[in-house]
C-alpha cells in the first residue's frame, strides 16, 4: 500500500514538471504603434502634396493673366490702329478759289486714302464737297459736287472700285470757318472723307 502511495505521487510530480516546462500558449502582439519617422514622412508628403497643387493653382492663374493681358494689348493695339488710320482718312483736302483740280499737296492726301482703302476691302466712304459762302447757293452746290467727283475719279484712277465711294455736296452750308475773310474762306473750301462701313477694325497699309 505505501509503495502504491509512491508510485501516485512520483507520477503526480513528473506530470507536474511536465505541465510546467511545456510550449506556452501563443499570443497575439500588441501592434506597435507609428514611429516619430513615419509620422514626419506622412506629413512631409502631404505638405510637399500641397504645395505641388497651390503650385500649379499659381502656374494656372498666371497663364490666365498673362492671356488676358495679351487680349487686353491686342484690343488696345486695334483701337489705336483704327483711330490712327480714321484721322488719315478724315484728312481734308482744299481747293483754289472756283476750282476742283486737286493740288499736288492734295494728290499726296488722297494717295494715303487709296492705301487705306487697299488695306481695307469692306471699307466704303463718302466724299463730300464744300465751298465758301462766295457764289449762289445753286452754284457753290454744282461746285462741291464737282470738287467730291474730282477727288472720287481721283481714287477710282488709283484701281478703288467706285462702287464704294459715295459723293455728296452741302456748297456754302457747312463752313468750318464761319468768318468772312479769305482765311476763312480757304478753309472752307474743301473735300471731307466720311467712313460709311467697314470701320470698325481697320489695318495700317
Amino acid at each position: 500500500m505505501k509503495r502504491l502511495s509512491l508510485l501516485l505521487l512520483g507520477g503526480l510530480a513528473i506530470m507536474a514538471v511536465a505541465a510546467c516546462g511545456g510550449k506556452k500558449p501563443e499570443t497575439t502582439p500588441t501592434p506597435a504603434g507609428p514611429n516619430a519617422d513615419s509620422l514626419a514622412a506622412a506629413q512631409k508628403a502631404h505638405d510637399d502634396s500641397m504645395r505641388a497643387a497651390q503650385d500649379e493653382a499659381d502656374r494656372k492663374a498666371r497663364a490666365e493673366a498673362e492671356r488676358q493681358r495679351r487680349i487686353a494689348d491686342s484690343l488696345a493695339a486695334l483701337g489705336n490702329t483704327t483711330a490712327a488710320v480714321k484721322t488719315l482718312l478724315a484728312t481734308l483736302i482744299h481747293f483754289d478759289f472756283d476750282k476742283s483740280i486737286i493740288r499736288g499737296g492734295d494728290a499726296a492726301i488722297l494717295d494715303q486714302k487709296v492705301s487705306i482703302l487697299q488695306a481695307n476691302p469692306g471699307l466704303r466712304i463718302r466724299l463730300s464737297g464744300h465751298c465758301d459762302e462766295r457764289g449762289s447757293d445753286e452754284y457753290n452746290l454744282a461746285l462741291g459736287n464737282r470738287r467730291a467727283t474730282a477727288a472720287k475719279q481721283y481714287l477710282v484712277s488709283h484701281g478703288i472700285d467706285a462702287g464704294r465711294i459715295e459723293t455728296a455736296s452741302y456748297g456754302e452750308e457747312r463752313p468750318l470757318d464761319p468768318a468772312h475773310n479769305e482765311e476763312a474762306w480757304a478753309k472752307n473750301r474743301r473735300d471731307e472723307t466720311e467712313i460709311l462701313a467697314g470701320g470698325d477694325a481697320l489695318k495700317q497699309p
